[in-house]
């Protein structure tokens, strides 16, 4: 196999460390038998890969259980450190944030999914359990309904078949015929709405950031609770500031993008 080749097969131990990274993750603490039970694989087999993990300060070890480490920090930090329209879009978001008092997302595309990369907040925002760093379906987020709307046909159908529509509260598009006819609706105005679809009781607008071939890089959103982010405010008054803010950055990136200095005429 040449060196410019990509092998079907998976590294198992690989795949295993990174299985127990995930459930550490998604469960705050587990102590080895849980982890054993959890993998369905042997407790000494476990303890090498955390001994390992621990050694190299991805894992720490406290009463008995074990948990992320610090030093994965790090890592997220130099990831998102290096996606050029965070550093543009960061200002912009805080100052939707202080314009409406509501929550505003910045997230970005990762592969078939969406990453929440930073939020600010005003004087009344809607407290979520969504964190820094969380993976999230895009069909079920404003954002990510603006994401997918900018996708090239055979990316986006492949984002469809692999993942589906799965359900987060009553009011999720699970129909893929309906998500598409959204979809082009979307397209049409360069926004997105999230009624409900996500979290029930919250409603959210989403325009995505496009790079300078206009593939979709990521999205802001802007969100709150749905009996005050309702009517002309979420239809009208948000989409017009939040599409604002995206013309900013889109300027931005084009004339980073073309090396150009100055200020554009």
């Amino acid at each position: 196999m040449s060196g410019n080749e990509r092998s079907n097969r998976p590294v198992t131990t690989t795949e295993t460390s990174i299985r127990i990274l995930e459930l550490l993750k998604a469960n705050g603490g587990v102590s080895l038998a849980g982890l054993a039970d959890e993998l369905e694989m042997a407790r000494s087999t476990i303890h090498r890969h955390l001994l390992t993990l621990e050694d190299n300060d991805l894992v720490r070890r406290a009463e008995g259980n074990y948990h992320l480490g610090l030093r994965l920090l790090d890592f997220g930090m130099r990831a998102r450190d290096r996606i050029d329209f965070y550093h543009a879009a960061r200002p912009l978001v805080d100052r939707l944030a202080d314009e409406t008092d509501e929550k505003v997302w910045l997230v970005a595309k990762d592969g078939r999914f969406s990453v929440h990369l930073y939020k600010s907040y005003g004087d009344n925002p809607l407290e979520t359990s969504a964190q820094v760093g969380q993976r999230r379906y895009l069909h079920q987020l404003a954002a990510g309904k603006a994401i997918l709307s900018q996708l090239p046909d055979a990316e986006l159908r492949d984002v469809l078949d692999h993942c589906g529509l799965p359900e987060q509260t009553e009011h999720t598009i699970t129909e893929r015929d309906e998500l598409l006819g959204e979809l082009d609706g979307i397209s049409e105005r360069g926004y997105a709405f999230n009624r409900g679809e996500s979290i029930t009781g919250l409603n959210a607008v989403g325009a995505p950031i496009r790079d300078a071939d206009g593939y979709p890089v990521g999205a802001i959103s802007i969100s709150g609770p749905a009996n005050r982010v309702k009517g002309d405010l979420l239809r009208e008054e948000l989409p017009d500031k939040l599409l604002a803010a995206i013309d900013e950055i889109h300027i931005h990136l084009r004339y980073a993008s073309n090396g150009e200095g100055g200020q554009p005429g």
